[in-house]
């Protein structure tokens, strides 16, 4: 969890902004779920309870005024502190894996080009199964799109047409 989210190259202040990704000044349930990369496709197998545990327990170890929010005070004082016996500025990990949080992009750069690629590598050195899988991800959206595209340009889409009504149906 500490590299997905390069803790160490942040101080706690814009660690804290960078996650605060609706900009209001606190963490949210909502957004703690996102850092810790519950909204992501690789938690689907987490089950809710986990989830729920998993927001009790940073709501324990940070929210000292209890209104069920991190707020950036709050973030402050624990980030520094450590919390109960933590490193200082580490959010605790609960083994739910490294909390993807960013968009397909992101993550790919994060991952694996920062280890294995650089400014210098071409299109034919990009022959890892993650590069592969993400080029493959990428073929797979555009067809999404050419596909949706295509309805859109429909007055009437038949698949949309409950069977009792068409004719012939």
């Amino acid at each position: 969890m500490a590299e997905e989210h390069h803790i160490a190259n942040f101080d706690p202040r814009s660690f804290f902004t960078l996650h605060d990704f609706d900009g209001n000044g606190f963490w949210d349930q909502a957004e703690i779920l996102k850092f810790y990369g519950m909204e992501d496709e690789t938690a689907k197998d987490v089950s809710q309870g986990k989830k729920d545990e998993l927001i009790r327990e940073i709501l324990r170890l940070m929210d000292t005024n209890r209104n069920g929010a991190v707020e950036k005070e709050e973030w402050d004082r624990y980030s520094t502190s450590g919390g109960e016996g933590g490193s200082p500025g580490l959010l605790p990990d609960f083994g739910l894996g490294p909390g993807h949080h960013w968009d397909i992009e992101m993550e790919y750069e994060i991952h694996h080009w920062e280890k294995y690629h650089d400014e210098n590598t071409k299109e034919e050195d990009l022959i890892h199964p993650e590069d592969i899988a993400h080029f493959k991800k990428h073929d797979e959206l555009e067809d999404e799109a050419e596909r949706v595209a295509a309805l859109d340009k429909m007055s009437v889409v038949d698949q949309n047409i409950p069977a009792k009504f068409r004719r012939n149906a």
